[in-house]
């Protein structure tokens, strides 16, 4: 399995949402943005309680979305891996040995198309399917790309997470803590 035996990748925008997180069985922590300032003492933080992080790269306050900022992140934040929607910063990820997870957002069928597309040009590690409460288009991205799909966006129940996860999803990110539960049994 990617992340072990972990299902279920908590998704976190504040610090005291993470604190909670580091004394907890996640090994795996989806940090949505932050300061700029910030980022590298939160991840040695996360490191020392023996967490990896993934970082969203294009939520991040304070630097610009690209390959550069991607080229910073990976030599001086260090986080286990990126998730952005653009694909220089996939790939320079890639390039420093850092977890990929392009994050697509399928609204309609042109954004399907656009999506597999670049996911397919770009080989990352991962693909994020937003929303991921769409069992056949979760199957979907993952046969047309033959690349792992994690689903996230506006799951709310038990029953979508095993939906997703009956899918093909590796796994599902969400914020919402009741939802973390779930993954506690198999830890």
């Amino acid at each position: 399995m990617p992340f072990g035996k972990q299902r279920v990748l908590p998704a976190v925008k504040q610090m005291k949402e993470l604190e909670k997180l580091l004394s907890s069985p996640f090994e795996y922590i989806v940090l949505l943005g932050g300061k700029i300032g910030m980022l590298r003492p939160i991840i040695e933080l996360a490191e020392h309680q023996g967490k990896k992080i993934l970082l969203h790269a294009d939520l991040i306050d304070g630097l610009k979305n690209d390959e550069y900022a991607a080229e910073f992140l990976c030599q001086q934040i260090r986080p286990a891996g990126l998730i952005s929607t653009r694909m220089s910063v996939i790939q320079r990820t890639k390039q420093n040995g850092l977890l990929s997870i392009q994050r697509i957002f399928l609204i309609d069928s042109g954004a399907m198309e656009k999506s597999v597309e670049l996911a397919i040009k770009a080989k990352p590690d991962f693909i994020e399917v937003l929303p991921g409460v769409i069992p056949h288009l979760i199957a979907e991205v993952k046969e047309r790309t033959s690349i792992p799909v994690i689903a996230g966006g506006m799951i709310r129940t038990v029953s979508e997470q095993e939906e997703a996860l009956c899918a093909g999803a590796v796994a599902v990110t969400t914020s919402r803590r009741e939802l973390w539960s779930m993954d506690m049994s198999h830890i």
